[in-house]
């Protein structure tokens, strides 16, 4: 965005010199309609320009220079980064070989050979060259063959003055290089690697490391630093999961330095990357710290006077730039601000406090901006957006600051633009609930009700570079390079709060449209390089919500036209975002439609998690979606051992030790699924490599998970690289714990082209819930999983007087393996849920611990016109029942009844039910209440629900007194037992499987693949028409996951691995 003056700020008319001079007390006031220009440097107390009939102009514009831009060669720690030298040549040219190289870059700027076995004319010759040669040059020699029969003294002498000692014993065919002929001043030291006396069969070679004898160092950047120069301080950025490894450098001058190459004072003690790294983008951003301008706080030696020392030992009280509603004209950019903010609200370094609308929009012509800004060492933000849209925010480099860095306060913010912003060491700060950390978040109780204990995960710490209160802002090219917390946080005010109250109708913010979030980057932060959840509490504290008002609380983001849920769905795009060397989450997003394309997560505790609503999406409908975009595990950027701040191990395909997210056994995963529907298309997974004791693996599934799995997760066009675990289904252990909790059983993916299992169309199960099995599904037992085919769909069942039972769920097929749930909501809720996922078409019984509930909901989600299941529900003898049917529409609220069930004395009946008139089958001898579960309405293809809403059967009991637990699986087993059916065939497996059938009436046995080499250590199997004929291995790999079932009809081989098995390094 390019913005342009009719007249330049410092040529308007009516312009008076102005000199405050210096004089800490002195208060500053500029009054109505008066103009003035600073002429010098001052210091004051304070400045206010007062509001007149036209409003205050603020114009500060210092010097044009590069904000910030990217490391572009890996400067190394203890390591000047200066450029290195190699040479080598065949045998084909006899004598002496003179390379003169440049000594910043490496490169050869002349070259000339000189033969003095022939000639001592040659001799002079090198002799004169020597000497010609500009100071400051480095020269490289290398004798080939023969160089000493004519080479006379005065050579001699020209090369001993440059340092050789060599030259003196060269022989008569003694083969040589000489190396470290340095000309002009001594501030370089030039490291030999020769190969000295080489025999006829090597290729002679040398190389020069130059290194500076000095402290300082070269760094290559991406762009020409305009306008950076001596004496300017400049920060690089951590590119490991500590932000503490960011470092600053003074610059030095630098004749020789090519364009893009600056000079800093000492050695870097962190690794810094400056490449592509597997196909991310991990290069260091390099910031200019220094302006011409300089707007400082005048500091205190300690803190003093406020409640801040308690977690401040350095003084707080800082300076700040206020721009209030009404002003005329403020534009403020080339401006360095140091100390500036206090933990005081309302004090930030740059603050536009209740603006309204400053751009076109607000009648500003040229529209208000701050721009190629340095905010550094402040103490509390960086820049603040309160009340204020349209403001043009760009090229500002945050650094070492207290609390959210670039911070949109009440809710009502919209169209801002930050683009090329840069914020980097943003930590913890006392002003809100969210900007404190633990300690302070137990310590600071102000504003909450008697009683209230912090929980500082779900309170607070949520300290973020980039805080976003409502979507409708534009981030562009921004980098968030190290927060204890999170680097962009999109949160959501439910009602704008503070003094924006009223500004907009409640909940308009979750469902607004998200500006453009295009080209931004997130590392070396805590948490995670991106957060989409969460708002903040809007309402005081109190005896039912104890917490403090603005904690952190839950809330749904779901994008539509004019922020209207009954208008189409507009996505919230995400393009091409970076995220790597993230202790936790790459990203966290959850909502509606929430769309990734071409984005890279690499080296991140989890790469991605993509979540709707934990129950249900809040926008049901919608969909989380990622494409085209690249995964790593675990790249070539190991970092370095920083033990105070992260953790280091083995990892990677070399097994080497290398920085790491979380503890060394924390299970890396790149694709975390959760809640969904989902789409997953077209990704790389590269370098996920598992170890014995670190479950690693490309696709992982939430930890400790209560809520629902969709079985809508749909995976596509999927490609792995250096792949040791495609997918972890979880195992208890470590991090996951005992896998008792619902959603840790029920996890689904529909695997669309069988990029992932090999099997097209075929769906991945948790090994062990027999709900989703039938006979031809495949055991992998490596990821803890089976590949299995089906129609899938899930039932919410809600329970009411009580809501403390567990339920045991059994599919009639396999009676001997129930599915045992906890449920979602926790024993003290008023109501429980639990959240199976079933295939239909099938029968089921329900069990309980206690006796049965009074109330019973069945939701059916993901159920289409006609999917049905067969439902038999434990009650005591003697139960009574009212059973309706409804429709529940969510977004409306509203409810409907569509039906009634009536008692039939034929359990057949069941099946002649409809949408008006449904039967139920009371068995009172088993205590099985059966029910046929169908829907009858059609559904969108993601929908959770039909399009008239969510069919429910609600059934109410009247269970005699104390009655026991209900528990009819002997009643019901083997009386209700059913011979296993696949209803839909499995897939055919992908060509170049593990499995060869082969007719053995065609092929001899020893001849099978040519040669019995070839098939060692491969599982073989023959298949005669019609039956198994043989199972065998050649080696002594005997792999202990097959297995065979054999009956009078069958013999079925129960294991197929679609990839190899791996043997994995113990960690």
């Amino acid at each position: 965005m390019s913005i342009s003056f009719p007249v330049c700020p410092d040529k308007m008319s009516g312009l008076q010199p102005w000199t405050p001079g210096h004089n800490e007390a002195h208060r500053v006031t500029i009054g109505y309609g008066r103009k003035v220009i600073l002429t010098s440097s001052t210091t004051v107390h304070s400045i206010e320009i007062l509001n007149g009939g036209t409003g205050g102009t603020l114009e500060i514009h210092g010097e044009k220079k590069l904000s910030w831009t990217f490391l572009n060669k890996t400067l190394h720690p203890g390591q000047g980064n200066e450029n290195s030298y190699h040479f080598e040549r065949s045998w084909g040219n006899r004598g002496i070989i003179i390379h003169v190289i440049n000594p910043k870059t490496g490169e050869v700027l002349h070259t000339d050979r000189f033969d003095t076995y022939r000639s001592k004319d040659e001799s002079r010759r090198l002799a004169q060259y020597v000497d010609e040669v500009e100071t400051g040059q480095i020269l490289a020699m290398v004798v080939n063959d023969e160089g000493s029969n004519n080479l006379e003294d005065l050579a001699k002498k020209a090369l001993t003055k440059l340092g050789s000692q060599h030259f003196h014993r060269l022989g008569f065919r003694r083969l040589t290089m000489h190396i470290n002929l340095y000309i002009g001043h001594d501030s370089y030291m030039c490291l030999l690697n020769m190969c000295a006396f080489c025999p006829s069969t090597v290729r002679p070679q040398a190389s020069i490391s130059i290194d500076t004898l000095s402290n300082c160092s070269i760094l290559e950047l991406a762009d020409e630093p305009q306008g950076w120069t001596f004496g300017d301080r400049i920060v690089v950025a951590s590119t490991d999961y500590s932000m503490h490894q960011a470092e600053e450098f003074s610059i030095l001058a630098c004749p020789y330095c090519m364009r893009n190459q600056i000079k800093v004072e000492g050695k870097p003690a962190y690794l810094h990357i400056g490449e592509e790294v597997d196909g991310v983008d991990m290069r260091a951003e390099v910031g200019l710290l220094t302006r011409n301008i300089l707007i400082r706080g005048e500091m205190e030696p300690t803190c003093y006077g406020n409640e801040a020392c308690k977690f401040f030992s350095f003084d707080t009280f800082g300076g700040h730039l206020k721009a209030e509603r009404g002003f005329f004209s403020v534009h403020v950019e080339g401006v360095e601000f140091k100390h500036m903010g206090q933990q005081s609200v309302g004090h930030y370094p740059v603050h536009f406090h209740m603006n309204g609308d400053v751009d076109e929009k607000g009648g500003y012509d040229p529209p208000t901006y701050v721009k190629d800004l340095s905010i550094h060492h402040t103490f509390s933000r960086c820049v603040t957006v309160h009340g204020t849209n349209g403001l043009l925010v760009k090229d500002v480099v945050g650094y070492d600051a207290l609390g959210h860095c670039f911070f949109t306060e009440d809710g009502p913010e919209e169209r801002n633009t930050f683009d090329h912003c840069l914020g980097l060491l943003v930590k913890a700060s006392t002003l809100l609930p969210s900007d404190r950390d633990s300690k302070m978040c137990r310590d600071i109780t102000n504003g909450a009700y008697p009683g209230y204990v912090a929980k500082p995960r779900q309170d607070c710490s949520a300290t973020s570079t980039f805080w976003m209160a409502n979507p409708n802002n534009n981030l562009i090219n921004c980098a968030a390079a190290g927060s204890e917390e999170t680097g962009f946080w999109f949160i959501f005010h439910h009602v704008p709060t503070g003094p924006s109250e009223g500004m907009y109708s409640p909940g308009k913010s979750e469902h607004t449209p998200m500006g453009q979030f295009i080209n931004n980057r997130a590392h070396s932060n805590y948490r995670a390089g991106m957060i989409l959840d969460h708002g903040v509490k809007t309402t005081e504290a109190n005896a039912k919500d104890k917490r403090p008002y603005l904690s952190l609380i839950g809330a749904r983001y779901g994008p539509h036209q004019d922020a209207d849920p009954f208008k189409p769905r507009v996505p919230a795009l995400v393009h091409h975002f970076v995220a790597y060397k993230n202790q936790d989450h790459g990203a966290w997003l959850r909502g509606g439609d929430v769309w990734l394309d071409d984005c890279q997560f690499a080296d991140n505790g989890i790469g991605l998690t993509l979540a709707s609503g934990g129950t249900f999406p809040d926008d049901d409908g919608s969909r989380q979606e990622v494409k085209n975009s690249l995964f790593v595990g675990e790249s070539g950027n190991r970092g370095m051992p920083d033990l105070n701040d992260q953790s280091w191990g083995p990892g990677g395909p070399d097994h080497l030790g290398r920085s790491l997210p979380r503890g060394v056994d924390f299970p890396i995963r790149g694709m975390q699924i959760y809640d969904g529907p989902i789409n997953i298309q077209n990704c790389t997974f590269r370098k996920f490599i598992a170890l014995d004791g670190r479950h690693t693996s490309a696709f992982g599934f939430r930890l400790n998970n209560s809520w629902q799995s969709c079985p809508n997760n749909n995976v596509t066009d999927i490609t792995f690289d250096d792949i040791t675990s495609r997918v972890f289904f979880g195992a208890p252990g470590p991090w996951f714990n005992k896998m008792e909790m619902d959603g840790d059983k029920t996890t689904i993916f529909h695997d669309i082209d069988g990029s992932v299992s090999e099997y097209p169309g075929a769906f991945l199960v948790k090994e062990d819930n027999w709900l989703l099995r039938h006979p031809d599904c495949i055991d992998i037992p490596d990821w803890r999983a089976a590949i299995c085919s089906g129609h899938y769909a899930q039932i919410y069942v809600q329970t009411r007087n009580p809501a403390s039972l567990n339920m045991k769920m059994v599919k009639d097929e396999y009676p001997d393996k129930p599915l045992e749930l906890v449920g979602a909501l926790g024993k003290r809720n008023h109501y429980q849920q639990f959240q199976p996922v079933v295939m239909l078409g099938k029968g089921y019984t329900m069990h309980w611990d206690q006796v049965a509930p009074a109330e019973v909901t069945i939701w059916l989600i993901n159920f289409n016109r006609k999917d049905w299941i067969n439902m038999g529900i434990c009650y005591p003898k003697g139960t009574e029942f009212t059973i309706i049917s409804d429709i529940h529409n969510r977004l409306t609220k509203e409810t409907r009844k569509t039906g009634v069930f009536m008692r039939t004395t034929h359990r057949e009946k069941m099946g002649h039910s409809h949408q008006m008139r449904g039967y139920y089958y009371w068995e009172e001898d088993t205590g099985l209440l059966f029910l046929k579960i169908k829907a009858h309405n059609e559904k969108e293809d993601l929908a959770f629900c039909s399009v008239k809403g969510c069919e429910r059967v609600k059934i109410k009991a009247l269970i005699p007194p104390g009655s026991g637990p209900s528990d009819c699986m002997a009643e019901a087993y083997p009386r209700y037992t059913e011979m296993p059916v696949v209803d839909v065939p499995m897939p055919k497996k992908l060509p170049l499987c593990s499995l060869a059938n082969i007719d053995a009436h065609k092929l001899a046995l020893t001849n099978i693949f040519g040669m019995n080499e070839v098939i060692k250590n491969h599982f073989v199997v023959f298949l005669f028409p019609d039956k198994l004929a043989f199972v065998g291995f050649k080696g002594s790999f005997w792999p202990d996951w097959v297995r065979m079932s054999v009956d009078e009809e069958r013999a079925k081989l129960h294991q197929v691995l679609p990839i190899p098995v791996i043997k994995m390094m113990k960690l």
